[in-house]
């Protein structure tokens, strides 16, 4: 009996310093509660809409990439995507997609002052999304091949935020922000 008041005491002390130890409340960066909410963009938290979107072509493609990974360790490539094997990498690009809506508005907002920057986005979007779908082995492929060919996107995405990064940098330094409207003219109430 004594060994087990002895027992209720100590984790009863044990959660009493886990209590103390938590925070009183989330921690806000930029907006989120804490890095490892942010799991679109977790390195561009609270920074400019176009660095996250970046960010977020990279990561996520990555994110699905492993999960198909995981399919093939488990089922090898020819049954990866046999009857319900592919799951999870099917949820994943659904998934991915959908994260992907903010990210990719608010940075199209941001490429909106060059219409060369506006149409780039759009071909960054539309090669993230192909790369995505072929993640996928393709018979009679081998394991190197797969390897190689999955590994590509990376350097094209790269290549293609670096064309974007200069395209906005010469737009803004050869423009000039457009000047505050002016304040409305006072409007003097008379009796009539």
């Amino acid at each position: 009996m004594r060994q087990l008041r002895f027992l209720i005491a100590a984790v009863a002390l044990a959660a009493g310093f886990t209590v103390l130890t938590l925070p009183a409340r989330a921690e806000m960066i930029g907006g989120n509660p804490g890095p490892a909410h942010n799991y679109i963009c977790p390195d561009h938290d609270g920074g400019a809409p176009m660095d996250c979107y970046f960010e977020a072509v990279v990561h996520l493609y990555t994110m699905c990439k492993h999960v198909k990974s995981i399919e093939i360790i488990e089922f090898g490539y020819a049954k990866a995507t046999e009857g319900t094997n592919g799951a999870k990498s099917e949820y994943c690009l659904i998934k991915q997609r959908q994260n992907m809506v903010k990210p990719y508005t608010a940075a199209m907002r941001d490429a909106a002052i060059s219409q060369q920057a506006t149409e780039a986005m759009k071909g960054l979007q539309d090669y993230w999304l192909t790369s995505l779908q072929a993640l996928e082995w393709r018979s009679p492929e081998t394991d190197d091949e797969y390897k190689a060919r999955t590994t590509v996107p990376y350097e094209r995405f790269k290549e293609r935020i670096a064309g974007i990064k200069e395209i906005m940098d010469i737009v803004k330094s050869r423009t000039t922000p457009a000047p505050a409207p002016a304040p409305a003219p006072a409007t003097k109430k008379g009796k009539r």
